[in-house]
């Protein structure tokens, strides 16, 4: 590299900078994919930067031109020093240092980038004769009075509007013409691809074999391979019969425009590069473009992102049988087109990959590679990532990598190239968007591979957020973080007319490194808003337990343990937590001692991962927590709850899924209304070993919404149950053994819903049923035993609408005359089967 000292002022620094990280780059590993890559677009640099003062003199270009290159140049040593010197104890900083890195990288290539311009122009003056190389540059040789005809002007072209819009760069062919990147050719894809024969099959037959179809999304987070896939896509012999040589392949950046795009497609087709005056001129364009052409067209719209959403919408106005649109993104915009989820590699195709990737032989380490690819959960890059990092390294490497991961360390933490790619999905979210990167971060709340109930998030988000105080609400959060590829949402039973804010069926999941990085950003965050603490038996972290560190006052604490886990911990003082969320996995559990000095506490969630309910202890504490508003508990058991007199007077609501309640319920010395005086909701769902409710329960007076689902051996409701007059909402969803309801039910004068659907043992309703005159709603699906309606329905004034399926939509006709039309909906129930891969019971 002696040579570039030769490039005067700017040579200098280069060389410095050279110098140290060629240096640094064998010391440290934490960085070292990000200083080879700056160590490679030096040395490209290293044959322009000699000749850059001729250039500057030919050009009649000042230096000053390219000062603010020199100065970051000059600043990249000790940045480099910095990141030589990052102890691992400091790792939170690796995100700061990483992007400052790249920042860095950024301006060598856009400084690349520039220098190649004015070897360009060189060029082009002697291959050409012309005297003046600015006018080369910047003129084109095109015909004014045809692009007059189109609406169109000539574009002029210089180097400040070239470094503002990178793909408007030209560069010389072998015959030394100056061509435009806007030729939107499909880029090669990688030699060895894995796992798209069956992604690709499927796309030819959502594109190509549906008339229906005219843009398709294919969607997934980023590092999944989307770009690969539309590559090999697009080089499909099937797709290249059909299309010819329309195919048009545009990578889609934050500075392109439709009119950019369409500027391609246009000096495809002519050689030239007009600048259109408005989109309205690109449109009339490209539609008499789509209609003289004799094969259809297909566009492929790479990397689309949110804030280019609008180059979308105009693409979607342009609409016609010969034009096809694959979109890649890790949005889904689903109201453009047709969504297509790419998923995660398969076992088999994740070990091929990672095998090329570590150039591994036939068969070699084979059980040790299956320990480090495990952990990548099928993660296109992750595996590369890995994969390439250790290759060519002995197997002690691969031993201490298959260590670490067993002990539960993070890909996140020890792969920075992962890191950044999936962080570029949050940077991307403005101040508007500020919820959905808080309630992502939530999501880390819950252990990997466990779906996170969305009733779980209702609670959380409704105390944490005041925006999120409505369940609807907290539910357009969880679609919008679907939206843009950061969770998954499954639904295990959906109806099409349903409001009813039911979301006991709505499920989030998420792939474990979207997790890791929501735990990896909690960590960074100074605030320390929120605090998880994995597996660590009593190894709780150094914040909680020793005083020389800052008190921090986190709003959201989240534990997972196991049974080496210590509740007996008086020393911890986290009076400013609102949400705890326990997760355990084991036969007996105790609400840790600290609870009971949580006094801001606000909803507290118990959730147990084995596969029997576990007995639940230690519920006394919460009787000192003055403003516990929200409790929700899952696969436990409760009989502590009747052997200590609790009184908890803010509870608003609680949530029992999956639970053993029997035994509580039936303690006749159980006051339910004197332990929960203020309880306005109550939700019981796929609680077995409930048979009937207690009398007791009759007297909770403030309850607004009662559901119970799921509960297939709950025969009877209480016969006073017409004494929760405030009740708005009374839901019996799938108590299957229930076979009436009591009369006293037309003393409800707030209800305002009704289900009593899949209640297949239901013979009759009350004869009195008319008396419900706030009953606005009735969901009664699948009550295939019930034969007749009372007369007394035809007294129900407010009622708008009834949910029925087939068979209980007859029972309703006699009664047409009387109900306004469309009061009836007969509506079909669609099943998901994913949920069965979600559940783990």
């Amino acid at each position: 590299m002696a040579d570039l000292a030769a490039g005067g002022a700017m040579g200098v620094p280069f060389t410095i900078l050279y110098e140290v990280i060629k240096e640094v780059v064998i010391k440290t590993s934490m960085f070292r994919p990000l200083l080879e890559e700056l160590k490679s677009k030096i040395e490209a640099l290293n044959p322009l930067i000699a000749q850059m003062d001729s250039w500057n003199k030919v050009l009649d270009r000042p230096e000053k031109e390219l000062r603010e290159f020199k100065v970051q140049m000059e600043k990249g040593p000790e940045l480099i020093t910095k990141c030589a010197n990052l102890s691992k104890w400091k790792s939170y900083k690796k995100y700061k240092y990483s992007n400052q890195l790249l920042e860095l990288q950024n301006s060598l290539q856009n400084l690349l980038f520039i220098l190649q311009w004015q070897q360009a122009r060189d060029v082009k003056e002697t291959l050409v004769g012309v005297k003046n190389v600015e006018t080369v540059v910047q003129r084109v040789d095109v015909s004014v009075a045809e692009l007059k005809e189109e609406g169109m002007s000539v574009m002029k072209v210089t180097l400040d509007e070239v470094r503002n819009l990178g793909t408007m760069v030209r560069r010389i062919d072998k015959r030394g013409e100056v061509q435009n990147p806007l030729d939107c050719e499909v880029p090669e894809p990688p030699l060895v691809t894995v796992g798209l024969y069956v992604p690709l099959r499927e796309l030819k037959m959502k594109l190509l074999k549906n008339d229906n179809v005219s843009m398709l999304v294919l969607t997934a987070p980023g590092g999944c391979g989307k770009t690969t896939l539309a590559t090999k896509f697009c080089q499909d012999e099937e797709v290249k019969g059909i299309f010819k040589n329309n195919i048009f392949f545009v990578t889609v950046t934050k500075k392109s425009t439709f009119n950019l795009i369409v500027q391609g497609l246009h000096q495809r087709k002519s050689a030239d590069i007009p600048m259109f005056q408005d989109e309205a001129t690109a449109v009339k364009w490209l539609r008499k473009f789509l209609m003289e052409g004799q094969n259809p067209v297909l566009l492929v719209l790479d990397d689309v992102w949110s804030e280019s959403k609008y180059i979308l919408e105009k693409f979607d106005e342009v609409k016609m049988p010969n034009f096809k649109i694959l979109v890649t993104s890790r949005s889904q915009f689903p109201e453009y087109g047709s969504v297509y989820h790419l998923k995660s590699l398969n076992d088999r195709d994740a070990m091929t990959l990672f095998r090329h990737s570590a150039s591994l032989g036939d068969g070699q380490w084979n059980s040790l590679a299956r320990e480090i690819v495990a952990p990548c959960k099928g993660y296109p890059l992750a595996i590369k990532v890995v994969g390439k990092s250790l290759r060519g390294k002995p197997i002690e490497f691969w031993r201490k990598r298959a260590l670490a991961w067993s002990k539960g360390d993070s890909i996140i933490d020890s792969e920075t190239e992962v890191l950044l790619r999936l962080q570029t999905s949050l940077d991307a979210l403005d101040e508007k968007e500020a919820f959905i990167k808080e309630c992502f971060l939530d999501l880390g709340s819950f252990p990997q591979d466990q779906r996170i109930p969305a009733a779980a998030l209702i609670d959380m988000w409704a105390e944490l957020y005041e925006d999120l105080d409505k369940d609807f609400l907290a539910i357009t959060n969880v679609y919008e973080l679907t939206t843009r590829s950061l969770a998954d949402l499954v639904v295990t039973r959906k109806e099409t007319v349903e409001d009813d804010d039911y979301y006991s069926e709505h499920f989030v999941t998420q792939h474990d490194l979207l997790r890791q990085l929501a735990v990896y950003q909690a960590k960074l965050d100074p605030s320390k808003k929120r605090l998880i603490i994995g597996n660590r038996g009593d190894n709780l972290p150094k914040c909680l337990t020793e005083q020389k560190h800052q008190p921090i006052k986190p709003r959201l604490l989240s534990i997972s343990s196991d049974e080496t886990f210590s509740t007996n911990l008086h020393n911890i003082q986290l009076a400013d937590v609102e949400v705890l969320v326990l997760n355990f996995n084991t036969k007996s559990y105790a609400l840790p001692e600290f609870v009971e000095k949580m006094v801001n506490l606000k909803v507290l969630i118990v959730t147990n991962h084995g596969f029997m309910p576990a007995e639940l202890s230690n519920f006394h504490l919460l009787d000192s927590l003055p403003n516990l508003k929200r409790i929700r508990l899952e696969r436990v058991s409760i009989p502590s709850i009747t052997k200590h007199p609790i009184q908890l007077k803010s509870l608003k609501k609680i949530s029992l899924f999956m639970c053993s309640i029997g035994e509580a319920f039936s303690n006749c010395s159980f006051q339910i209304s004197n332990a929960l005086p203020n309880l306005e909701e109550l939700n019981i769902d796929y609680c077995n070993d409930l048979v009937k409710l207690p009398e007791e329960l009759c007297n909770l007076v403030r309850l607004k919404k009662l559901s119970i689902t799921n509960c297939h051996k709950l025969s009877a409701l209480p016969q006073d149950i017409g004494k929760l007059v405030k009740v708005e909402v009374l839901r019996l969803r799938s108590c299957t053994d229930l076979v009436k309801l009591p009369c006293s039910v037309k003393d409800l004068e707030r209800l305002d819903f009704l289900d009593i659907s899949d209640c297949f043992s239901i013979v009759e309703l009350p004869e009195d049923i008319g008396e419900l005159s706030s009953l606005r709603k009735i969901n009664m699906r699948q009550c295939s035993r019930l034969q007749e309606l009372p007369l007394s329905i035809l007294d129900l004034q407010k009622l708008e609408e009834v949910i029925c399926d087939e068979e209980t939509a007859g029972l309703w006709e006699p009664f047409s005359s009387g109900l306004c039309n469309g009061v009836v909906k007969e509506v079909k129930e669609e099943f998901s089967l994913d949920w069965l891969q979600k559940f783990q019971y």
